[in-house]
């Protein structure tokens, strides 16, 4: 593809030297798990981001776990989340032992719609996980509004979204807690896997740390927990990047803008529609296809060498691993519409704005 869809390779020689010095200084030290690194990179993302706690874990799907556990979510209790998600926030709360109950999203937002938040409630609801979708935050106030209601704790999927606001407020400051993803296809992502929970709560971050340590620590263990450990090297890379962030973050805006421009008026295409009072910072951009014609679209730009992408093709409640929960086609119409529509395009900061116009083009 000579357009494609992330080029980790062009963001390496960026900052290669920079990577190289962080390797060096940590493989140096001998210190791959512990040491300096990580305490720095959790001081550096939570005061960027107004959090009073950043906790470094093994990944994003390990930060929603932990997260859940800490909120004391397990066998018996509900979790509501989005149908149309990454598979990790409905795989997180069925990894706790707990059920996620599905919701439908907003038709523009793509994001948990909160009209259809009453109807999932059940006796055992303990939390639900709105998703901050393609680096847009769901519209919290309204979530956090019936949350508050009926004593159901907001746990922020945030892993596609560091840097996004809602009404002025970061995402993962927003709820009880946060979770964040730092895969290396992520706006700020590790040369591997990585992961971070944020919170204001000094005992739910405590609960989170304690879990992420096996339950204790050296050989006096509270509760049974995990490991899940953001390693030294990992924590130096990020560091790197997240001095880059803000650049990187203004690029995708950018080549979103290009693109919304091409777009506007198009009668078959819908560009990303972003909520009032919110920063979207683009971990993807996604438009949506008149019906029938998406699978054409790609097909096209893929003969003329341009990459694209369906995020995602099967809403979680029809996901075969699921099939207990008893969901069916028709349970969530926006959702399954979507997922026939839905077409992510390149919109990574190494695209030159020449090559937002080829996409851009190609796809009208």
């Amino acid at each position: 593809m000579s357009v494609r869809m992330l080029d980790t390779r062009a963001q390496f020689e960026e900052i290669r030297e920079e990577l190289l010095e962080a390797a060096e200084r940590v493989l140096s030290s001998g210190q791959w798990i512990g040491g300096p690194e990580l305490p720095a990179l959790e001081e550096e993302i939570g005061r960027r981001i107004g959090a009073r706690h950043a906790i470094g874990v093994a990944s994003g799907t390990d930060a929603l776990i932990l997260s859940l556990r800490a909120l004391g979510v397990g066998p018996g209790v509900d979790v509501v989340v989005p149908t149309f998600s990454f598979f990790a926030t409905a795989g997180a709360v069925a990894n706790c032992g707990a059920r996620p109950v599905f919701a439908d999203i907003e038709p523009e937002t793509l994001c948990l719609d909160p009209d259809r938040l009453e109807a999932v409630l059940t006796a055992r609801t303990r939390a639900v996980v709105p998703v901050h979708l393609f680096g847009q935050c769901a519209d919290h106030a309204r979530i956090a509004d019936w949350a508050e209601r009926h004593g159901v704790a907001v746990l922020e999927d945030a892993a596609q979204a560091i840097g996004a606001t809602f009404e002025g407020g970061q995402a993962g400051t927003l709820g009880a807690l946060g979770a964040f993803s730092f895969y290396p296809t992520k706006n700020l992502g590790a040369c591997g896997d990585a992961g971070l929970v944020t919170t204001d709560d000094d005992g739910l971050a405590r609960s989170v740390r304690l879990l992420a340590a096996h339950g204790g620590q050296g050989y006096r263990h509270e509760v049974v927990g995990t490991n899940s450990r953001l390693d030294s090297l990992q924590a130096a890379f990020l560091r790197v990047k997240l001095r880059r962030l803000d650049r990187w973050q203004a690029a995708r805006r950018r080549n979103a803008a290009l693109y919304d421009a091409r777009f506007e008026g198009h009668p078959a295409l819908l560009p990303p529609v972003v909520g009032q009072g919110r920063l979207h910072v683009y971990h993807q951009y996604v438009i949506q296809v008149a019906r029938g014609d998406r699978d054409d679209l790609m097909s096209h730009l893929n003969a003329a060498g341009i990459a694209s992408a369906v995020y995602y093709p099967l809403p979680l409640h029809l996901q075969p691993c699921f099939a207990d929960l008893g969901g069916r086609p028709g349970d969530h119409p926006v959702a399954e519409e979507t997922a026939r529509r839905c077409l992510a395009l390149p919109v990574h900061p190494s695209l030159a704005p020449e090559a937002v116009e080829r996409v851009a083009a190609a796809v009208r």
